[in-house]
């Protein structure tokens, strides 16, 4: 699995939760991180960064963009897509866009538009509370007791 984000994330308890949980995943999970550098108007710099949230999806990955906008799931659900896509042979990659959010062309080329709920989250925690939640679905699916319904 994959997690594609804007920005870098600094040494933190942001970055620190994200290792935990990463870490305790089966399965690797790669954090990529892309940004734009040059000083753009913002439509300019939302475009760019889609571009190169877009450029960075494996090729034939399964693609999860991550807005509020989206659907949401419980756990148990995002666990069952997670599985249905792991034992499809399928790659999944999540994007998580910058503080102005993800464009259109990414929106609509997504697989999934996921939302965490109808509240803001900074970007970076947004990386932390995504890998527990992936650590979470693997449980559900290993039938291991982390998660309590």
């Amino acid at each position: 699995m994959h997690i594609i984000a804007v920005g870098r994330a600094r040494d933190g308890p942001e970055r620190a939760l994200f290792d935990h949980y990463a870490g305790r995943l089966a399965k690797p999970l790669t954090l990529r991180e892309v940004e734009e550098k040059r000083p753009l108007p913002v439509t300019d710099l939302v475009r760019r960064e889609g571009e190169l949230l877009r450029a960075a999806v494996p090729r034939g990955a399964v693609v999860v963009a991550l807005d509020g906008r989206g659907r949401t799931l419980d756990s148990i659900a995002l666990a069952q897509k997670l599985g249905q896509w792991r034992d499809g042979g399928d790659e999944v990659a999540f994007l998580i866009g910058g503080r102005e959010g993800l464009d259109d062309p990414v929106l609509s080329a997504a697989d999934l538009v996921l939302s965490l709920g109808p509240m803001t989250w900074p970007h970076l925690l947004v990386r932390a509370l995504l890998a527990e939640q992936l650590y979470r679905a693997q449980c559900i699916i290993s039938g291991h007791p982390y998660h309590r319904d």
